[in-house]
């Protein structure tokens, strides 16, 4: 662990199932010492299997997370393991994050002049057990857009258009798609930080 480890609790770094750099950066921010894993599960396999159980789509999003703690835990025994996962829901439809550029232009046309949401949710786990959970949702209105705007952004945007659910990163050019927010800002970054923070709390693993 480093110097900057002054608030975490847990002993061995907190593990994080995720490959999201900005959750990674999230953590670390808030003085937690970090060990990422990557998960290997077949999200739209999951995904597919609780909407056909009737799931809400929002609550794709704590699904996914849970398996993929669920998948790193069993490797690292004794150790927290954290897993986060997005969802974006616009009308009822499920969005992922775009393949590529064209898909991003697509998937950003489609959202342009509506309000979607966005769920974050959380799943803490020891031992192959989940010790704790949480989700956050916000929601957000996408102004009109014309054609070459779109075009001009995802251009602009570039790697950012395809590496986050919606094509877009709030905190970069992103911005500029919107026209309200509501709702927590570590929510729409991927990871309810407030109610991750409190629900360590309560398992004793943060001061």
């Amino acid at each position: 662990m480093t110097g900057r480890a002054t608030f975490w609790r847990g002993g061995t770094r907190l593990v994080l199932a995720s490959g999201s750099a900005t959750r990674l950066q999230l953590l670390e921010a808030a003085g937690l010492p970090v060990e990422v894993i990557k998960p290997v599960v077949e999200e739209r396999a999951i995904e597919a299997e609780y909407l056909a159980m009737g799931g809400p789509p929002a609550g794709v999003a704590a699904a996914l997370a849970e398996a993929k703690a669920l998948s790193v835990s069993p490797l690292t025994p004794g150790r927290v393991v954290l897993s986060a996962d997005q969802m974006l829901t616009c009308e009822g439809r499920p969005f992922h994050k775009p393949e590529d550029a064209v898909a991003a232009h697509r998937q950003i046309a489609a959202l342009a002049g509506r309000r979607h949401e966005l769920t974050s949710a959380f799943v803490l786990a020891r031992d192959g057990t989940v010790i704790g959970r949480g989700a956050s949702s916000a929601m957000l209105a996408m102004r009109p857009l014309t054609q070459n705007f779109v075009e001009h952004y995802v251009a602009q945007a570039g790697r950012a258009a395809t590496t986050s659910v919606g094509g877009y990163q709030l905190e970069g050019l992103g911005i500029h798609l919107f026209e309200a927010i509501e709702g927590d800002h570590f929510t729409i970054l991927g990871l309810p930080m407030l109610s991750l923070l409190a629900t360590l709390r309560e398992l004793d693993l943060v001061a």
